[in-house]
């Protein structure tokens, strides 16, 4: 398996990352973890995704949005601090997410290039459209990925791109960024009892799976086994949001999977996509308890063991 990692995808914040349940430097955590194992391949994105391509993805006002530290706290979901300035922000929390874009350009690009399955520890910013920013996601990585594919003749506009997420909150960013766009099909498995409830982005959604709150493993996998097999064979290529935010300790998802559980799902989605032969990107996703990382890192070791 191919893996996407950089040590610029950590956010750290000193004892600010206390304001906020995501931790943001469990990236390095995974890697350290599975840097010695033979059957993973390591890459690194080479520089961070430039404004430049990411301000061509957002409107006019989403530009200016961006580098206003009020309405980047706000998305953020954290107070705002006086002393704390936009290049602070910048530096160490937007930064690291412009080069989790950039893993998932490269990523996406290898994907197409050479068929197979590429995991990129960060990205899965499934809140953030073209014209807003919430729920910790600043960018829509997927779109901007999307994006650049098509500027540089890696898909056509014909082209079916599948987005399956399986973080416990909505895609609502990636139904509204692909809202007029019928090329892309959207499966999402998510907590119907929690943020985000908008009926306009979950009435986007393809294949939608709405679960309530205190789902366990039995219904979760019996109801996404279902979802999987309504899909079509015809995808150039699909990106999946692995969210860790379904297991029971999580401070935010209200689920009730365990480590196990979110390892059988990831092997269930690559079973699926393998059958249909759809080259693949997982991305990281949402995941607010302290078994985030370890949850990852028995994943991906579950996913690479022969069958």
């Amino acid at each position: 398996m191919n893996v996407i990692y950089s040590k610029h995808y950590n956010i750290n914040l000193g004892l600010l990352n206390y304001l906020h349940p995501f931790d943001g430097t469990k990236f390095k955590t995974i890697y350290k973890n599975l840097k010695s194992n033979d059957l993973i391949n390591f890459i690194e994105p080479p520089e961070a995704t430039s404004q430049e391509i990411i301000d061509n993805f957002l409107s006019g006002m989403m530009q200016k949005k961006v580098k206003d530290k009020t309405f980047v706290f706000r998305a953020l979901e954290l107070p705002s601090i006086p002393l704390v300035s936009f290049s602070l922000l910048d530096r160490k929390i937007l930064s690291p997410m412009r080069w989790g874009i950039a893993g998932t350009i490269l990523g996406a690009e290898k994907a197409l290039q050479n068929g197979g399955l590429y995991w990129n520890l960060s990205g899965g910013y499934h809140h953030a459209t073209p014209q807003n920013m919430e729920g910790f996601c600043i960018y829509n990585d997927i779109g901007i990925c999307y994006q650049q594919l098509l500027n540089n003749n890696l898909l056509s506009e014909n082209d079916k791109i599948l987005i399956i997420d399986t973080d416990a909150h909505h895609g609502n960013g990636n139904a509204y960024t692909f809202m007029e766009n019928k090329n892309v099909t959207i499966l999402d498995v998510y907590n119907a009892n929690i943020y985000p409830t908008s009926n306009d982005s979950r009435n986007r959604v393809d294949i939608p799976v709405p679960l309530t709150l205190g789902t366990e493993r039995d219904l979760y996998m019996q109801r996404y086994e279902a979802a999987l097999k309504k899909l079509d064979n015809d995808y150039r290529l699909a990106f999946v949001v692995a969210g860790t935010d379904v297991l029971l300790n999580d401070k935010l998802g209200g689920f009730c999977l365990n480590i196990d559980d979110v390892a059988e799902r990831e092997k269930l989605t690559i079973q699926a996509l393998n059958q249909r032969s759809i080259p693949t990107l997982f991305l990281g996703g949402g995941g607010y308890s302290k078994d985030s990382a370890q949850s990852v890192i028995r994943a991906i070791s579950a996913c690479v063991l022969p069958n």
